[in-house]
């Protein structure tokens, strides 16, 4: 018996892909599959998606001259396969760690990164903009998209769509459609249609026609009648309709098939062509293929068994402590309903879902319409609780200004992951929201310091009525508070004390309240007096308390995982119309940094924040202007 030499092994570059056989490229792609997943095991991570496209990766750098020719990948989920090709194979066992490779494609990794993609819905938008600098430049490489994970469900992909197909540019689309459920059956007779519909022949011919159509006034019925056949046969209204030279649907499995249509799209000479390739999310590995999300995101788990590493029994999510609340809520009231964006597992509405499937909604990965779709709902009299991450809803905040804000309508939104998000780095970091919802007119805005306040918080948005309001969280679990059997609405606007003192005070805005606890520890046992209070609101801000804060302290430090221009700023505005800062009060407002964080495990970003509790008692000793020695020293432990 004869043992195959490994292949993968000697390609360091898609170059080395270059006149291989497809026996040796079939050969590739099984190794590239076995690579893939014996790397996700040892870090985690989004597997399905990449599992589902290696023999597309292959075939793409094998027919393409990358990094010459663009590959932009949405989302950047599907993209471990490709960073294996791509030179990255050595750093592969980084990914998501810190210092390591990105889960995402990232323009600063790698030359064969031309876009970055974590969020769904960018690529062909990006992907029109290098085929219109090329056109402009007159270069003459090719522009690819592939789009899959469901980001069809995003609407920014047919806007995109529609403007590339009035163009007319040359450049290419592939549907990535992994058990989405849009495609008529893959077999023979389509994977033929395709191959001759791609071809020079077919396209030689079928330009004859046309050209004696049109000699003999015939030219309209020939196209209608071409069309006719062709989506009959293979399905490609909707992309026809926009101007799409359509191409499928064909099997993304099979190299056989794909090579051919990969090689007559790249010398395709005039206009857009979409290939609508059928992959399935998890292929090659079986617990992928048999998991409910075909393994989409993964921890560390035994490629045998593809068991996953189970974490150790600790109190709830708060995601979770969300999504029992709302259960609550809804027990109690019919009115209330719940909409995600294409996230139902995590927002936690999936348990939602299956308490009252008639009252949930999850409407793809389409923020926009998600916002406008709730306060729909809200301007009829129900009550809307729009689940979305931090990071999403920025997608969506035209419509929070001007469909909800403005008409001042009572959409709640729980804004998940909140703060820093650890592996999946500053794109899915929840950074803004406090000041992007701050700057609007009426909204209520709550941060959670912990699992017992995020259940008062979820009961207070219920009771608010009159306008929009948010409360954040973050990801993780709680600290391990027992729960609360009738959790009360709060007092809006109105914080609390958790700890009296005299000479320091910090002002926490949301889940470092622990850690600001843990720091006035610390400068207890270096025998300054410090007062902890949890804000709870960022709008309305708590006048009262903050004034009697700045009165009797000589330092004010407040604490927020957000960006600068957020909850800090907030509280100088106030003590600046108040008068308080004439006062000689030290005011010090600690941020997440003005930069984008890297990927790290989430207890190393917030020390290189400088929120965690060394860092904010080193910040309360340092305005004293006690000298800097003391500080280094608390520091240093």
């Amino acid at each position: 018996m004869t043992t195959q030499t490994p292949l993968l092994d000697q390609i360091a570059s898609p170059a080395g892909l270059k006149g291989r056989s497809r026996t040796e490229l079939k050969q590739v792609a099984d190794e590239l599959r076995a690579e893939t997943i014996n790397a996700v095991s040892t870090t985690g991570g989004h597997l399905g998606a990449g599992l589902g496209v290696v023999e597309l990766t292959v075939a793409l750098h094998a027919v393409f001259d990358t990094p010459k020719d663009k590959i932009v990948w949405d989302v950047g989920h599907q993209a471990y396969p490709h960073k294996i090709l791509t030179g990255r194979r050595d750093r592969i066992r980084t990914l998501r760690q810190g210092g390591g490779l990105s889960g995402f494609t990232k323009r600063d990794e790698s030359e064969y990164d031309p876009f970055g993609a974590a969020h769904a819905g960018t690529s062909v938008s990006a992907a029109a903009g290098f085929a219109l600098a090329r056109d402009i430049t007159k270069g003459d490489n090719r522009v690819v998209a592939v789009v899959g994970d469901g980001a069809m469900t995003a609407g920014m992909i047919y806007e995109a769509l529609n403007n590339i197909g009035g163009m007319h540019t040359r450049m290419i689309v592939i549907l990535n459609d992994n058990d989405m459920s849009i495609a008529p059956p893959v077999g023979a007779l389509s994977h033929y249609l395709s191959r001759t519909v791609s071809s020079k022949g077919y396209r030689r011919f079928r330009n004859f026609g046309r050209r004696l159509a049109k000699g003999i006034g015939l030219e309209r019925f020939t196209k209608k009648a071409e069309h006719s056949v062709r989506n009959f046969a293979m399905g490609g209204d909707l992309f026809d309709s926009l101007g799409f030279y359509y191409v499928g649907p064909i099997d993304g499995h099979d190299l056989d098939v794909l090579i051919p249509v990969l090689e007559n799209a790249r010398d395709m000479e005039t206009g857009p062509v979409l290939i609508h390739v059928v992959t399935k999310k998890g292929k090659g590995y079986a617990p992928a293929e048999s998991s409910a999300d075909k393994y989409h995101g993964v921890s560390k788990f035994n490629v045998i068994t593809g068991e996953q590493a189970k974490a150790k029994a600790g109190p709830p999510s708060y995601t979770k402590v969300f999504a029992q609340e709302l259960v609550r809520a809804a027990e109690k009231d019919p009115k209330v309903v719940a909409i995600t964006a294409a996230m139902p597992s995590g927002t936690g509405l999936d348990y939602f879902g299956e308490r009252f499937p008639e009252r949930c909604f999850d409407v793809g990965i389409a923020e926009q319409h998600a916002v406008t779709f709730a306060a729909g709902m809200a301007a009829d009299g129900m009550k809307p609780f729009a689940a979305i991450y931090s990071t999403f809803l920025q997608r969506g905040y035209d419509s929070v200004v001007h469909d909800v804000a403005i008409q001042k309508l009572p959409v709640r939104f729980a804004l998940d992951r909140a703060g820093l998000v650890g592996a999946d780095g500053p794109t899915h970091a929840g950074s803004f929201d406090i000041g992007f919802l701050g700057a609007l007119p009426g909204f209520v805005l709550m941060a959670a310091a912990d699992e017992n306040e995020l259940q008062r918080m979820v009961a207070t948005a219920h009771v608010i009525d009159d306008r929009p309001s948010a409360f954040r969280y973050p990801r993780g679990e709680g600290i391990g508070l027992e729960m609360l059997t009738d959790p009360q609405p709060l007092e809006i606007g109105k914080g609390r004390i958790v700890k009296q003192g005299t000479a320091i005070a910090i002002l926490s805005y949301g889940a470092r309240l622990q850690e600001c606890l843990r720091a006035a520890d610390m400068l207890e046992k270096q025998g300054l007096s410090t007062t902890v209070a949890d804000a709870r609101f960022a709008k309305p801000l708590d006048e009262a308390l903050l004034a009697q804060l700045a009165r009797h302290h000589e330092v004010l430090i407040t604490i927020e995982e957000g960006a600068k221009g957020g909850f800090g700023a907030f509280v100088l505005h106030s003590l600046a119309e108040h008068g308080q800062l004439d006062k000689g009060l030290r005011v010090r407002t600690l941020t997440l940094p003005d930069i984008f964080q890297d990927h790290d495990s989430p207890e190393k970003m917030y020390e290189q924040a400088g929120l965690d509790a060394r860092s904010i008692a080193a910040c309360a000793i340092k305005a004293l202007g006690r000298g800097d020695e003391r500080a280094l020293k608390l520091i240093a432990g």
